[in-house]
């Protein structure tokens, strides 16, 4: 990779930006000063200083510098290090981290501070270099930008700032070098582009479907974290569809594509509800939910799991779920790998769907109780608004027991109310 030189740099001083220290945070603010006063260099970096000149706010303030990670680690006692791939400093305030990295170099040949795959995916990265070769080493033009606590100047490409105005996302070096480095920057690409409504410029986004196949080589617990900073912050359903343009869906979900492909009953318009849902919940501020994301994605690959086991089983429909459900996990998880304590909410959410049908009478009581019912009704609602019929008149009896008083509960339990119930659903 070609070594940038200082002189093509660009250098923008204070009085020709608008970032001011007053929209920065305190916390990462007390890092830089610290960093400087001990005669380091200190930069904070990348998206939190695209999104200030963007007029954005920021969600967390990066910072690098030239100390390594042991010389920050005795600068701060709040200070931690994580990481084997990439060596980094975690300090901690509170609930608040800020992450310090120091500048990265470009490894001259394999070591025990760089290692690369045969495909070219760096696996061990802990060459530490200067501002110029750091510069180089970032993902895209847009992020390829330091602001210098020293005399609050900006350094960045000279292309930085014309492709932050046009609103193009270009990589930085090769797009097939670079994807091969690290297949999650496809993502990135995608995540970017819809985040900050721009464009993908033509030879980075040409390189992203024929190169695809590189994310299956991803660890299933990345991936898993890859899948939340795509769907979880807004324009979930607008970032399908962009994965599907560049042919991504099959490397991030492929037991859910294999469905599709199937047409399995109802899963896509599932999917269509659940990205205009969470959409919505992001929109309102709310938080999305990991497990009710998966479980909506395979509660019809778990339906049509448990329809082939019932054709050759003689087990009672309770443990052919249980059953079906640890088929659906074993399939789905080598790709995206959904922690444990997911999993269980989610399959007590599926569980839960089973008791709905069954407990409209003094039991609703009981079943009120469960660890997971809000989320297992809120499921239930949903599911209400893709399948319709039996399902719907379910979701509205039990929205109606949740709402009711106590009069109200007690009357629709009765022997009397549900044996009308049972007569009307025969009808």
């Amino acid at each position: 990779m070609r070594t940038l030189q200082s002189s093509n740099l660009q250098t923008i001083p204070r009085n020709e930006h608008q970032i001011s220290r007053q929209n920065i945070d305190k916390n990462a603010l007390k890092i830089l000063y610290r960093l400087q006063k001990s005669n380091y260099q200190a930069y904070l970096v990348g998206g939190c200083i695209r999104d200030l000149l963007l007029g954005l706010k920021p969600k967390d303030f990066d910072i690098t510098t030239d100390a390594k990670p042991e010389q920050i680690k005795q600068l701060f006692k709040n200070c931690r290090l994580i990481g084997r791939r990439f060596r980094l400093a975690h300090i901690i305030f509170g609930h608040e981290i800020i992450e310090v990295a120091t500048l990265r170099g470009h490894p001259n040949q394999p070591s025990a501070q760089a290692k690369a795959n045969t495909s070219g995916r760096l696996l061990r990265d802990n060459v530490f270099g200067n501002l110029e070769e750091d510069i180089e080493r970032r993902d895209f033009t847009i992020n390829a930008l330091y602001y210098d606590i020293k005399d609050f100047s900006l350094r960045c490409l000279p292309s930085t700032m014309s492709d932050l105005e046009q609103g193009i996302i270009r990589l930085i070096g090769d797009p097939t070098t670079r994807y091969q480095e690290d297949p999650v920057r496809m993502l990135r690409a995608i995540r970017f582009a819809i985040k900050l409504d721009m464009k993908i410029e033509e030879k980075t986004a040409a390189s992203i479907e024929p190169l695809g196949y590189l994310l299956d080589d991803i660890h299933p617990s990345r991936m898993y974290e890859e899948v939340a900073k795509l769907f979880f912050a807004g324009h979930a359903h607008a970032t399908w569809q962009m994965l599907q343009t560049y042919q991504l869906l099959p490397h991030l979900f492929p037991f859910i594509v294999q469905h599709l492909k199937q047409k399995t009953p109802n899963l896509s318009s599932m999917i269509e509800q659940l990205l205009l849902t969470i959409d919505q919940q992001a929109e309102q501020g709310q938080r999305v939910s990991h497990s009710f994301f998966y479980a909506s994605l395979l509660w019809y690959p778990l339906q049509e799991t448990v329809r082939d086991i019932r054709v050759n089983s003689n087990l009672n429909l309770h443990d052919i779920y249980h059953v079906a459900i640890g088929q659906v996990f074993e399939q789905h998880n080598p790709s995206i790998a959904i922690s444990k304590r997911c999993c269980n909410i989610i399959r007590e959410m599926w569980l839960l769907q089973l008791r709905f049908e069954k407990s409209k009478n003094s039991r609703a009581f009981k079943l009120e109780t469960a660890t997971q019912y809000k989320r297992a009704l809120t499921f239930l609602n949903m599911r209400s608004q893709v399948e319709q019929g039996h399902i719907k008149k379910t979701a509205k009896w039990w929205q109606a027991f949740t709402q009711g008083n106590a009069e109200q509960r007690k009357k629709m339990t009765s022997n009397k109310a549900n044996k009308s119930t049972t007569q009307a659903s025969k009808d």
